[in-house]
C-alpha cells in the first residue's frame, strides 16, 4: 500500500482547564480518498482540522503530511499541500476584486502575474464566474462568494482540501454547483466537515464520524445514511 497522505495518531486536545475535546484520535487518508468529517455540534471537527492546520497545537500525538509532522517549524511546507476552506467564505476575500483574490496566492509562492492571471481565468469560467471577475466579493450572492473563495485555494494546486461547513447558507441550486466543482476536483484527499448529511453522501465515499472526543464511526457514507438509528443516537437525525 502507498504511503498515506494524512496521518493522525493518537491526538488529544484539550481547551485550557477542560477535559479534551479530541481523545486519542487516530486514522489515515490516502490518495483518492473523499472524506466526510461528521459529528454533532461541539464534537470537535473544526477543532480537529485546525489541528490539522497547525493553528491549534495538540497536548499529545502526531499529524503526518506527506509524512511530514505537522509541527512550527514545518507549517510553511505543510501549507502549500493543504488548501483550507473556512467557514465564512469572507475571511478568504479581501483583495479589491475577486480575480486579485485568486491571483494573490499564487503570485505570494513566485508564480509569474500572467500565469496566475491565466490560472484564475480558468477556475472562474469553471465556476461559472467570469463575468464577476472585477467585481470585489461584496458585491457577489453567497453562493457566488463560496465559490470564489474556493477558488483562491485551488489556484494554489493543494494536495488536500479541507473545507469546513462549505454549503452553510447556500440554496439548492448553489449546492448543487459547489458538488459539481468538488466532483471534478483531481487532488489527491477531500475532507469535509459538514451537518449537510445528503449533501456529504453525493461528494464522498467515506465517513468519520466524531463523539465524546473519539472517532466512533470510520467506514463508507451511504450504508452510515441509512442507519436512522445510529445517526439518530450520534445526535445527526439525518432528515433534519
Amino acid at each position: 500500500m502507498s504511503q498515506p497522505v494524512l496521518v493522525v495518531r493518537d491526538l488529544v486536545y484539550a481547551y485550557a482547564k477542560h477535559q479534551p475535546v479530541l481523545n486519542g484520535i487516530t486514522f489515515s487518508l490516502q490518495s483518492g480518498d473523499r472524506v466526510a468529517l461528521m459529528g454533532a455540534t461541539g464534537s470537535g471537527k473544526s477543532t480537529l482540522l485546525e489541528n490539522m492546520m497547525g493553528l491549534k497545537q495538540p497536548q499529545s500525538g502526531k499529524i503526518l503530511v506527506n509524512n511530514i509532522p505537522v509541527e512550527t517549524p514545518n507549517l510553511a511546507q505543510i501549507r502549500r499541500f493543504i488548501g483550507f476552506g473556512f467557514q465564512d467564505a469572507n475571511d478568504q476575500l479581501f483583495m479589491p476584486t475577486i480575480l486579485e483574490d485568486i491571483t494573490f496566492g499564487p503570485r505570494n509562492y513566485g508564480v509569474a502575474n500572467a500565469i496566475a492571471i491565466d490560472k484564475a481565468r480558468e477556475l472562474l469560467a469553471e465556476f461559472g464566474l467570469e463575468a464577476f471577475a472585477n467585481r470585489s466579493a461584496h458585491e457577489l450572492s453567497g453562493g457566488q462568494r463560496r465559490l470564489a473563495a474556493l477558488a483562491t485555494i485551488l489556484a494554489l494546486e493543494p494536495d488536500i482540501l479541507i473545507l469546513d461547513e462549505p454549503t452553510t447558507g447556500l440554496d439548492p441550486g448553489w449546492r448543487r454547483k459547489l458538488a459539481q466543482v468538488l466532483l471534478n476536483w483531481q487532488g489527491k484527499v477531500l475532507l469535509i466537515a459538514s451537518h449537510d448529511l445528503r449533501w456529504l453522501g453525493k461528494v464522498t465515499q467515506r465517513a468519520l464520524v466524531l463523539s465524546q472526543g473519539k472517532i466512533a464511526i470510520d467506514g463508507e457514507i451511504q450504508p452510515l445514511l441509512k442507519d436512522a438509528v445510529t445517526l439518530e443516537g450520534l445526535g445527526l437525525p439525518v432528515d433534519w
